[in-house]
């Protein structure tokens, strides 16, 4: 591919009344992601120096989402006042590329199965043409509601007649054009200039381009399979285009040496990474920024979001991740929860029932069943007792609980913060510890156990007297 100067257009204007959402449709998620992320992606995913996304309908809404997710990224904004046609979206984004000389890809904010190997190949189709427009094209059985592709005798492409405009003789053609074009920029903004709404619409059509493309030179087309070009109308269609989305993804990590024990039930999304060797039980998902090691295990069911999971660690079925980060060789759960701000370190061990937010747990400590750590600084080698909690909420602030390393916390104790237990110390079972702990001392603050000798069987035959009466 050569490399002249690439802009990109992603038309994501529209309101998608069909999809019965008050939400613009370029912003419904698709694998954790809106619409719109994907044409974007797979534009700069070119090198393009430039991407305007033309927004309308929500554009402000359209405009932060787009610019969260792609923030050092050459991508800016232009507005189509009113919904006149595709043509007068496009020629919204000519001030946003005033003195650009060079390509210029249009993409659609609804159409998120393109990828970058078949832009690659309209791109070296249109600079091996030396003509100023090339464009994807599809094969289709049941045309209908599609622009159909003409050409004159010599196969040569001479225009696009759209369906409400087309002949009953245009209409019997199965070749459509899918909307996706790269087109030398001078000409672009000229041609579009030119553009009349005579047409059954009343529209700008951006397909008449075509057509005055063909009437410089030679039109060059691909060939793409239409499930790539596939755009996104309803629900139902966004379900569909997940499926293959998803597909992709799965295929693409089963390849790169990872396990799915059930492929169809598995959701990664775009952009989660995975080492080899690595296991995922039914039901797994990874979201966001995820990043597993390799030869990880993650048991059924857990949901894993913008976290890390180092190498050789084992999350059990059905624990939860978020914005965690997990060293290597932990065991996590089942039935865990790691909030954000969790960080494990090598060798930790958190197991049934045990949540913990913003804690830091060092090297081989364990805390395995039930218990609450929260706003935590733990060192290494410790052991924490079933039912253990650190207090961290007085009601108005957050406080830090600090434990040093080699401490030992007795089942079902509270460690009400600020509050430091010192190396080497033990707390008893069942104590509330509001002082600071110092180095290698016991702590324990329960009552003193009384016995009193047989009063359970006196117990039982006041019971059963009271039966009687009764």
């Amino acid at each position: 591919m050569t490399t002249q100067a690439i802009a990109a257009v992603v038309l994501c204007a529209g309101k998608g009344t069909r999809m019965k959402s008050d939400r613009a449709k370029v912003l419904h998620p698709l694998l954790g992601r809106p619409l719109a992320y994907y044409p974007v992606s797979r534009a700069l995913s070119l090198g393009a120096q430039s991407v305007v996304a033309v927004v309308g309908h929500q554009g402000a809404e359209v405009t932060r989402s787009l610019t969260s997710l792609f923030p050092q990224e050459p991508l800016s904004f232009a507005t189509q006042a009113q919904q006149r046609g595709t043509g007068d979206a496009v020629a919204a984004a000519r001030g946003a590329l005033t003195g650009f000389q060079g390509a210029v890809l249009i993409l659609y904010g609804d159409v998120p199965l393109l990828t970058s190997e078949t832009l690659k190949r309209l791109l070296d189709a249109f600079h091996a043409s030396k003509g100023v427009l090339a464009m994807i094209t599809c094969r289709q059985s049941n045309p209908t509601g599609y622009g159909r592709i003409l050409r004159g005798p010599a196969g040569q492409v001479t225009g696009v007649v759209e369906e409400k405009d087309a002949t009953a003789q245009q209409k019997a053609l199965t070749e459509i054009n899918a909307g996706i074009y790269v087109a030398d920029a001078r000409f672009l903004w000229g041609a579009l200039e030119k553009l009349t709404p005579q047409n059954a619409q009343g529209e700008l059509y951006l397909t008449d381009i075509v057509a005055q493309a063909a009437g410089v030179g030679a039109v060059a087309t691909i060939d793409v399979d239409a499930t790539e070009t596939a755009g996104v109308n309803d629900r139902a269609e966004l379900a569909e285009r997940a499926e293959v989305l998803r597909a992709r993804i799965n295929l693409a990590h089963l390849r790169s040496g990872v396990t799915l024990l059930h492929p169809a039930s598995t959701f990664i999304d775009e952009g989660v990474e995975i080492g080899p060797e690595t296991t995922l039980g039914p039901n797994v998902s990874l979201h966001g920024a995820t990043n597993i090691g390799a030869g990880v295990t993650i048991g059924q069911g857990s949901v894993l979001t913008n976290s890390t999971v180092g190498d050789g660690s084992d999350v059990k079925p059905y624990s939860v991740l978020d914005e965690a980060v997990v060293g290597p060789r932990c065991h996590v759960g089942p039935f865990a929860r790691l909030r954000p701000g969790t960080r494990l370190d090598e060798g930790v061990h958190v197991g049934n029932f045990v949540e913990t937010k913003k804690a830091h747990l060092r090297h081989g400590t364990k805390a395995s069943h039930l218990t609450y750590l929260g706003d935590a600084e733990i060192g290494s080698n410790c052991n924490i007792g079933a039912g253990t909690i650190t207090c961290n909420y007085d009601g108005v602030n957050k406080h830090l609980t600090t434990l040093g390393n080699d401490v030992f916390i007795g089942s079902d104790s509270q460690l009400v913060a600020p509050v430091t237990v010192g190396d080497g110390a033990f707390v008893a079972a069942g104590s509330t510890i509001t002082e600071d702990v110092p180095a290698q001392a016991l702590a324990m603050s329960r009552a003193p156990q009384v016995v009193k000798e047989g009063w359970a069987e006196r117990r039982r035959k006041v019971l059963a007297g009271l039966k009687k009466d009764t």
